[in-house]
């Protein structure tokens, strides 16, 4: 793989930029991850629930290289109504909205009644395609099993994959399997911070298999920091701990990660690149 001059380049491809864990000191944090070389984030638009959901693009639109989406996040799906559809469809067709999520499944917190979590993620994959978007996909199964993840490839097969517009599997904890399946349906597979997690060996041995060019990275700060940060707040300058061991599980630099996740990210969203963050094919 080849570095060019921007090889110290890194993107986060998932942070929630918005939270309160980030009130005091927001651009601190922001400056950190310029300086570590961080060229790209994209700020996730949940907020905490449907009336917060252009949190992220509040962000998009202070930065050049901090880009949004959308959605409510399944926690919520019981808070959605039609006017929260309506005024997302309006705000789908921002410039710096690249994508709708995250949507997705939660059975391990049950925030809101299964049902309504299916059909909200139902009625945003039917708008996400109306707009043209790709979707950032959260699934978290009960514990001991798969009942998420199967019920949300059914949802995927039914709503989504014939409109050709895929997605990401964002901060990822399945089998390789799943990781299979997802890929196969045209999903990039985002892996966050608890890859570095001692017990997290089900999520390396699916970094282990995921095609580097189908691989995105990020924090989903302020939680999951990697080790060494482990139990402190997570911010975006940390993906280049997750850079690192997926450099570790793969014979590559840290570097070298970030670099190809980094046109991954470029590629996948058909985003021109800036000429201070040009990177070049591996």
């Amino acid at each position: 793989m080849r570095l060019s001059l921007w090889a110290c380049m890194f993107v986060d491809s998932h942070a929630h930029l918005d939270s309160q864990q980030f009130d005091s000191d927001r651009q601190p944090v922001i400056d950190r991850a310029r300086q570590a070389g961080i060229h790209a984030i994209v700020s996730i638009g949940n907020g905490d629930g449907p009336a917060q959901v252009d949190c992220g693009i509040r962000l998009a639109e202070k930065y050049d290289f901090i880009y949004a989406t959308l959605g409510i996040h399944p926690h919520e799906a019981r808070l959605a109504d039609e006017a929260a559809y309506q005024n997302m469809a309006c705000l789908a067709g921002h410039p710096k909205v690249i994508a709708w999520g995250e949507i997705g499944l939660d059975y391990f917190y049950d925030h809101s009644p299964r049902d309504v979590q299916k059909h909200v993620f139902a009625r945003q994959m039917e708008l996400a395609g109306a707009a043209k978007l790709p979707i950032v996909i959260h699934c978290r199964p009960s514990d001991g099993s798969d009942n998420a993840w199967e019920e949300c490839f059914v949802q995927l097969r039914e709503h989504w994959t014939a409109k050709g517009l895929g997605g990401i599997l964002h901060c990822f904890t399945g089998t390789w399997r799943q990781a299979k399946h997802a890929l196969d349906m045209g999903f990039m597979i985002s892996f966050a911070g608890n890859v570095t997690f001692p017990k997290a060996q089900q999520i390396r041995d699916a970094a282990l298999q995921v095609p580097l060019d189908r691989m995105l990275i990020e924090t989903d700060s302020p939680f999951l920091a990697p080790v060494p940060h482990r139990g402190k707040r997570n911010e975006p300058a940390f993906v280049k701990e997750t850079a690192r061991k997926l450099g570790e599980l793969r014979g590559l630099t840290a570097e070298e990660v970030g670099l190809q996740t980094a046109r991954n990210f470029y590629d996948f969203f058909k985003l021109a690149e800036t000429a201070e963050s040009k990177v070049s094919a591996p």
